[in-house]
């Protein structure tokens, strides 16, 4: 049996507009309705009345949905009369108009107030990273004190497998992008210097700028692109597959078989592929200096020997180190916080890779910093192999 389509009629008793309803008023019923009934009420002329009695008796069906679009022609107030055809739709109708709410107003939020709150939430966040990766750096220092007090605890097989991931893997890309840095490097300064007639400093421009920062920073960058992001993919996924969890469960420190050879083998890695990137730099400004200047390669390594001092390789090499700890203990502190779903692996991998190269030029500031202040940023011997190198070149 169908069910009868919801009537509309407006009516006038005792001077009082009237609209009667009935038939089947449910939410697959009432689609439209309201169109329906402005049409009604304007060709009645009671379309601009405040409240309007409305006589429901003849209502078959009703719904919460019903309800609410009957209440509506009624006026929605409190005071409005609703004629029930029963007890249980007058318990309805009252449920409803209990129930009924204005909307909340738009909130505009001032965008001065939004950008403080997201800043102090930034800081509070970037506050509790800090100390949480200091906690787990700590973390890892007892454990290595440990090892170190039974050396059998150390995995020297899992850190030659991952040396050879992330050093010998890597060989080929470091090598191609520092030789690419230190062409770029040779040639801006080929066409920058030959204005003052001091075009052969490009050879001091090359080693110098290599040494000191670009070879190991590019190659830092590098590593915590690839080794970095690797390493928090690796435990996130053991930490999604609750392997990690298997790993305590029967007594074994993720600490230790997991962390450990990582950032032992960082620690390795990087000075080999910092000066493995070193060479690969300043091969590309001397294959640069031979194109653009009348240089050969004995006189570009002849001058690099002269007016370079082995300080300004040094500093470079101090830095590798540190940098190969940092990048692999963020790497895998960002790979056991991973936790629910595949998703969280990707965003935290990323995350960790963003932390590792922004951790990595704070660190690299730091040390200018330093090196300068303890007079090791140009030393004396190599300002004046500089200067007589030039006054033999005039």
């Amino acid at each position: 049996m169908a069910e009868a389509e919801p009537t509309i009629r407006c009516t006038v008793r005792s001077g009082k507009p009237v609209v009667e309803v009935g038939g089947t008023w449910t939410v697959f019923s009432v689609r439209g309705i309201r169109e329906k009934a402005e049409k009604a009420l304007q060709a009645a002329g009671a379309a601009k009345a405040a409240t309007r009695s409305v006589d429901a008796r003849a209502v078959e069906q009703l719904d919460t949905a019903g309800a609410l679009e009957i209440l509506a022609l009624a006026g929605g107030g409190p005071s409005a009369e609703i004629a029930a055809k029963d007890k249980a739709q007058a318990d309805l109708f009252d449920l409803v108009r209990h129930n009924m709410c204005a909307a909340a107003p738009e909130h505009r939020e001032n965008w001065l107030a939004h950008w403080l709150e997201e800043v102090g939430r930034g800081a509070v966040h970037f506050y509790t990273q800090a100390v949480n990766l200091c906690a787990f750096f700590g973390e890892i220092l007892v454990v290595f004190v440990e090892a170190c007090l039974q050396p059998k605890r150390f995995r020297f097989n899992a850190v030659i497998r991952q040396m050879y991931e992330v050093w010998i893997r890597a060989l080929v890309i470091v090598g191609v992008l520092c030789f690419l840095i230190g062409v770029v490097i040779a040639y801006q300064g080929v066409q920058q210097l030959r204005q003052f007639g001091a075009e052969t400093f490009t050879v001091e421009a090359v080693a110098i700028g290599m040494f000191r920062e670009l070879g190991v920073l590019l190659t830092a960058i590098i590593v915590a692109g690839r080794s970095g992001s690797a390493f928090t993919a690796q435990i996130g996924t053991m930490q999604v597959n609750q392997e990690v969890d298997a790993m305590r469960t029967i007594g074994l420190n993720p600490i230790e078989w997991l962390v450990l050879p990582r950032i032992m083998a960082l620690l390795f890695s990087m000075p080999l592929l910092a000066f493995w990137g070193d060479m690969a730099g300043v091969l590309g400004g001397a294959v640069a200096c031979t194109v653009y200047l009348d240089f050969t390669f004995v006189q570009f390594f002849d001058r690099l020997r002269d007016t370079v001092g082995p300080w300004h390789f040094y500093t470079g090499m101090i830095k590798a180190p540190v940098f190969g700890i940092v990048i692999a203990t963020i790497g895998c502190f960002e790979g056991l916080q991973v936790s629910g779903s595949a998703e969280s692996v990707g965003q935290l991998t990323t995350k960790s890779v963003v932390e590792a190269i922004f951790c990595v030029i704070v660190l690299d500031a730091i040390f200018s910093v330093i090196f300068l202040l303890a007079g090791v940023g140009w030393p004396r011997a190599d300002r004046s192999a500089i200067m007589g190198t030039a006054g033999r070149s005039r």
